[in-house]
């Protein structure tokens, strides 16, 4: 047997009475601040994203206290001479491993670049069909659940709208049934005060 304390679907008085719904506010206030601080068991805990990069989350944390992106460092693409001049020889060995380096990475990006050019396309062809199967199952999941929760609705909406009539037909019987009580009492009351005159003027008339 289902039991409904509410039925906001049928029931009106917030709009008829504009104080309830300051009482229901302030209550609901009330509640709030007595909610307990712990979650309810059956809720998982929070994910910690990046728990096993802790470059990824410095980021995360860098972008979630908005803090601006640091400059790049543009050192290591430049080709600095030594300071002195004609130079030492460890300034002259340094500068000549900087300019190894810089050429082989220019050499690695030619063949990245290479590389993409190659597979790329097909690569992010593939991975664009699979984003958007992807993303059409997401949007139709997410109808299914919008139609559901709209039948869910539609569904309370008029079993709350039955049920409200039922109640408030059953309260107008209420109040006429009561209404004949008391008038059938406020009967029974002139009945017994008729009923003692008639007796009063018996015994009177059984006197003389």
């Amino acid at each position: 047997t289902e039991i409904f304390d509410s039925l906001p679907y049928y029931d009106d008085d917030l709009q008829k009475y504009p104080h309830l719904r300051e009482k229901v506010e302030q209550e609901l206030a009330r509640e709030r601040g007595n909610a307990p601080q712990t979650l309810h068991p059956s809720i998982p805990p929070p994910i910690e994203l990046f728990a096993d990069n802790p470059l990824l989350k410095a980021e995360l944390q860098r972008v979630a206290s908005n803090q601006a992106f640091p400059s790049l460092d543009s050192l290591r693409y430049s080709l600095p001479a030594p300071t002195t001049t004609p130079g030492t020889d460890e300034e002259w060995k340094a500068a000549l491993d900087n300019a190894h380096a810089q050429l082989q990475h220019q050499l690695i990006r030619q063949q990245n670049l290479a590389l993409l050019q190659t597979y790329g396309p097909n690569g992010f062809r593939i991975q664009n069909y699979l984003l958007e199967g992807t993303a059409k199952q997401t949007e139709k999941a997410l109808e299914e659940l919008k139609e559901l929760t709209v039948e869910v609705n539609r569904e309370r909406k008029n079993t709350q709208d039955r049920l409200g009539k039922q109640l408030t037909a059953l309260e107008t019987r209420w109040t006429e049934l009561i209404s004949s009580v008391l008038q059938i009492e406020m009967a029974n009351v002139a009945l017994d005060a008729e009923i003692e005159r008639l007796n009063k003027k018996e015994a009177e008339l059984a006197e003389l």
